[in-house]
């Protein structure tokens, strides 16, 4: 039997420092990968990223209790999908202060599928909040289109874009997952569906890579493989384990807009970390994103509508 949701339950200090940890390793995240690609193939990464996801771990949690369709699920949406698609857009033509934006879109894929699938309701706050990150979304996609000389190509976006839905319907499986089995527990189905995304990546990469990327395992440097080792046990089995925490106990649609808070992160790591500069109009999409974080906590504290006067 699960326990339901509540729509209105406010959030504890606890969770919002998972909330907090969340957005800046995700924010980080960024600049991690354009590392770890400097030195392998984006399925090369993928790889190795969720085969250090899954071991050690795998040896010290038990296995997760729910169904092996949604971990297979998981591993395939947020693994292989997500990381999949995210990987090759940097390599092709994007940005790690770009990529960081286009990923929330999949705040507005995620409340979709919630009404869709899981009749999961949108409060006006929210959705006030949903324009305002529409509005700094489209203040960060003016800049990239209207300056000259922008890393970002054509299909870099159309993949980070790819990467977002996939994260959004990973979103939506481990609220599926949860109201499946009550004994639904995060951290061991983050790292038990990280073992799944390993073989297809190792497959695409023998599809794929060009002849001779498999010196990339013999002679990557150090620094590579700290960037694989802080995707895979920070990025994926803190990080994810967290976040996958607070969609148990909290609607899809409530979760997700936190994530906003990752591209400005994102962006000040690639200002301090890559070099990267910020164009007025991407400080006008900060502000907008900000605005969008207040009223998703404004949406927390108010009471249920049919309790207020």
């Amino acid at each position: 039997m699960t326990t339901p949701t509540n729509a209105q339950t406010p959030f504890k200090p606890s969770d919002l420092a998972s909330v907090l940890a969340v957005i800046v390793i995700w924010g980080l995240n960024f600049v991690v990968m354009k590392v770890g690609l400097a030195s392998f193939t984006p399925f090369q990464l993928g790889a190795a990223r969720f085969g250090l996801a899954f071991l050690p771990l795998a040896f010290w949690v038990g296995l997760p209790q729910v169904r092996p369709r949604w971990i297979l699920a998981f591993g395939l949406t947020q693994g292989v999908g997500q990381f999949g698609l995210l990987f090759v857009a940097l390599r092709v033509g994007m940005t790690a202060a770009v990529a960081s934006v286009v990923m929330q879109t999949q705040v507005f894929f995620t409340a979709i599928l919630g009404a869709m699938l899981l009749r999961e309701r949108i409060g006006g706050p929210l959705r006030v909040g949903f324009a305002f990150a529409a509005a700094g979304l489209a203040c960060f996609a003016a800049n990239v289109w209207t300056a000259h000389g922008t890393a970002v190509t054509g299909w870099g976006l159309a993949l980070n874009l790819g990467s977002a839905f996939m994260w959004a319907c990973s979103n939506i499986v481990v609220r599926k997952a949860q109201q499946d089995s009550g004994a639904f527990q995060p951290l061991p189905f983050v790292v038990w569906a990280s073992a799944v995304a390993i073989v297809p990546f190792l497959l695409l990469s023998w599809c794929f890579d060009p002849p001779g990327s498999q010196g990339n395992w013999r002679h990557a440097p150090w620094q590579a493989w700290a960037a694989v080792a802080a995707l895979g046990w920070l990025a994926t089995s803190l990080a994810y384990g967290l976040w996958t925490g607070l969609l148990k106990r909290f609607a899809a649609s409530r979760v997700a807009p936190f994530s906003l808070g990752v591209p400005v992160i994102g962006m000040l790591a690639g200002i301090a970390f890559l070099g990267e500069t910020i164009a007025p109009l991407q400080w006008a999409g900060v502000f907008l994103v900000f605005c969008a974080l207040c009223c998703v906590l404004l949406a927390q504290r108010l009471p249920p509508a049919s309790s207020r006067p």
